[in-house]
């Protein structure tokens, strides 16, 4: 296993399963609380995230495995059934977009098949500025994203992400560079 990996999970962990615990509690509350009280939906996501800039947006139907590893930047929003496996970090930058039915996933598990049930380990992953991940995307565990990228609907990306680039597909492949205009 890599230095860059941690193992999150053993069987019996009883400090990994209250944390767990606790952040499912938050996001039942979440997905139940009334969509036109703002303000509640916000408190929620800063007491379960780690850290969150301002004006952010989440549908319902969120979920999450420990919340703290979460940490999204400023006018940061999400659609419907977003899922982020975060049993390591996933730092979010600002402006960013996640269409619907997306999931996040730092976590895996041994290709070995002795044991593979009662471990697993976890790769932290970094989404950069001014990124918008369309819908039903995957994000694999170790993936970094740069600022201003595009990852079509429907792509499962496995590896790293240039900046200013729009990928596609399954696995995600850059299919065209964006051009940034600093004049404007």
């Amino acid at each position: 296993m890599s230095d860059t990996r941690k193992i999150y999970y053993e069987r019996g962990t009883e400090e990994l399963r209250k944390k767990n615990i606790h952040a499912h509690k938050l996001v039942q509350i979440f997905n139940n609380s009334n969509i036109e009280n703002a303000d509640q939906r916000e408190d929620i996501i800063k007491e379960l995230f780690g850290s969150v800039g301002v004006n952010p947006s989440i549908e319902h139907n969120f979920h999450c495995d420990l919340g703290y590893n979460i940490h999204v930047g400023d006018n940061f929003y999400a659609g419907y059934n977003w899922t982020i496996l975060d049993m390591a970090e996933v730092r979010i930058g600002h402006n960013c977009m996640i269409g619907p039915n997306v999931g996040i996933y730092t976590a895996g598990h041994s290709i070995e098949p002795k044991n593979r049930n009662s471990s697993g380990y976890a790769i932290p992953i970094t989404i950069g500025n001014d990124v918008w991940i369309g819908g039903s995307c995957v994000i694999l565990a170790g993936v970094s994203i740069g600022d201003n990228s595009i990852i079509a609907a429907g792509s499962i990306v496995t590896k790293n992400v240039p900046a200013n680039t729009i990928v596609a597909g399954n696995p995600a492949k850059i299919i065209k560079n964006i051009e940034i205009n600093e004049s404007e």
